[in-house]
């Protein structure tokens, strides 16, 4: 669940786990990229990267700018004290690139897929410059508070999978092979919008849970990855506008499908604009009124523990 000011969503849900809400986008001033949100355009960065002169402007990553996502998360874990897991929150290497590359938000992606083929040192060096800046930054996330954090690869799945292997899974795993050097208890959480034809892809990159989206059935994501990995999701956020009984048996369903296991029970996105806030609470009421014992009578567990 998202935090507000006031920690609302804390207060009012009293969720497992609070992620502070941090755009992607944020710590792009703290290496070189200054970018301007737009009311229709949403971010816009004035000088986009395409050469060998756009990425002088790149330097490591500066911690002190971002003081602020430092401070926030500390507040945050001492208002939640031990009743709730911390979240941290990033953006993909690849994801990242989109906008640094294109300018800003693009529906095509045509400028940076081009470079794939037109430039490619040129885009691996900039991706490997991100790999280490946001592996930088997960790591000060953790210091700052964070139990775990969540890597959002938001248009990795706008990629061919045979590209996604080439040009995103590459530097999603260096920066989690950097992590867990740095903090080896700390878990991390991949999501990638529209990722059916990636889940198996995902698992290579050694983190420890793997978020579905709700396009992906969530017991043909359990088969595909196995039980030796976390899932999370994936209820559709849409169902939070259905009436209270389809939501209730939807999240029962998904809970069946991911097994006894190593399941992290979500949304399959986030909550959307004007969702009623009586149907998340009763996303958490019923969550939490699960019983193990009925959902899963045939199915001995190492750890049956379902956390909402």
């Amino acid at each position: 669940m998202d935090d507000a000011p006031g920690g609302k969503p804390w207060n009012a849900f009293r969720p497992d786990g609070v992620i502070i809400f941090s755009d992607i986008l944020t710590p792009l001033p703290a290496f070189g990229v200054e970018f301007d949100i737009e009311d229709v355009r949403g971010p816009v960065i004035q000088s986009p990267i395409r050469s060998e002169e756009g990425l002088k402007a790149l330097h490591p990553i500066d911690l002190e700018k971002l003081s602020f996502v430092g401070d926030s998360l500390k507040i945050l874990r001492k208002e939640v004290g031990g009743d709730a897991a911390v979240l941290g929150f990033v953006g993909a290497p690849w994801t990242i690139a989109t906008y640094i590359v294109e300018g800003g938000t693009t529906r095509t992606y045509t400028t940076i897929k081009s470079m794939c083929h037109t430039a490619p040192h040129l885009l691996r060096t900039l991706l490997s410059h991100l790999a280490q800046a946001i592996a930088d930054y997960v790591v000060f996330q953790v210091e700052s508070g964070a139990h775990c954090i969540q890597i959002f690869d938001s248009w990795g799945g706008q990629l061919p999978p045979d590209m996604w292997e080439c040009w995103s899974k590459p530097y999603i795993k260096e920066i989690v092979d950097l992590v867990k050097k740095r903090c080896p208890e700390t878990p991390i959480v991949l999501y990638i919008n529209g990722n059916g034809g990636l889940l198996e892809r995902m698992k290579d990159t050694g983190v420890d849970v793997i978020g579905l989206d709700w396009t992906v059935d969530m017991a043909d994501g359990r088969r595909r990855l196995g039980s030796g990995i976390g899932v999370q999701g994936n209820v559709d956020p849409a169902y939070l506008f259905s009436p209270l009984p389809a939501l209730t048996e939807e999240i029962q369903r998904v809970v069946r499908c991911a097994g006894p296991r190593r399941h992290i029970l979500n949304l399959g996105h986030g909550v959307l604009v004007g969702t009623p806030e009586e149907a998340v609470a009763h996303f958490f009421e019923v969550a939490r009124s699960l019983k193990f014992d009925t959902l899963f009578q045939n199915k001995s567990a190492e750890d049956p523990r379902l956390v909402a």
